[in-house]
C-alpha cells in the first residue's frame, strides 16, 4: 500500500475497521466455499458450482434453461458454464437440446440420473451449509447477514445495458 502524501490524497483508504471486516469476509468467505467444495466433491465428486448449476435446472420448468439464463444465475461466464455443462453431460447429468426458436441458443436439460444425484446429494450438503454458517449465527444475525448480501449483490449488479457482468462475458 502506497501512502505517500500525493497518493493519500487521491484515495480513501480502508481504516483500520473497515480493513478487519474486509479480511475476516475474504478469510470467512474462502474457507466457507472450500469446505462446501470438499463436501460436494466427497459425497458426489462435484464441485460446488456444478451443484448450483444443477440445482438451477432441477427448479426451472420441465427442468431446463436456456444456457444463458444458467450463466445469468450462476453468476458465471459463458465460456465457464459451457466447459461445466460439458463434465456435466459427461456424467450423465445434463443434456443440451437446440433451442427452436433460436438456431444459436441451447437449452442445458437436467436428466433423470442428474436429478437422483441431486435428490441424493443435497442432505449433506444442506447440513453442510447448516452446520458451517446458520448454526453458528443468532437468528437476528442470520436476518443481518442475508440483508447485507442482497444491498451488496444488488449494487454489484446494475441493470443499465453494457453492464459488465460474468454472463454477459
Amino acid at each position: 500500500m502506497n501512502t505517500a502524501p500525493d497518493s493519500a490524497a487521491r484515495h480513501r483508504w480502508l481504516t483500520d475497521e473497515e480493513q478487519r471486516i474486509w479480511r475476516a469476509y475474504r478469510h470467512a468467505t474462502t474457507l466457507l466455499e472450500d469446505h462446501l467444495d470438499r463436501q460436494l466433491q466427497r459425497d458426489a465428486g462435484m464441485p460446488h458450482i456444478y451443484y448450483g448449476l444443477l440445482v438451477g435446472l432441477a427448479e426451472a420448468p420441465r427442468r431446463r434453461l436456456r444456457m444463458t439464463e444458467l450463466a445469468m444465475q450462476a453468476k458465471i461466464t459463458r465460456s465457464r458454464l459451457s466447459h461445466a455443462i460439458a463434465r456435466l453431460e459427461a456424467n450423465g447429468w445434463v443434456r443440451r437440446e437446440n433451442c427452436p426458436s433460436d438456431k444459436r441458443g441451447q437449452f442445458a436439460v437436467l436428466t433423470d440420473e442428474g436429478q437422483e444425484v441431486l435428490r441424493s446429494t443435497a442432505p449433506g450438503h444442506v447440513t453442510a451449509v447448516r452446520q458451517a454458517l446458520f448454526e453458528r449465527l443468532s437468528p437476528e444475525q442470520q436476518k443481518a447477514l442475508g440483508e447485507i448480501m442482497e444491498i451488496v449483490a444488488e449494487g454489484l449488479q446494475p441493470d443499465e445495458a453494457g453492464a459488465d457482468l460474468p454472463w454477459l462475458r
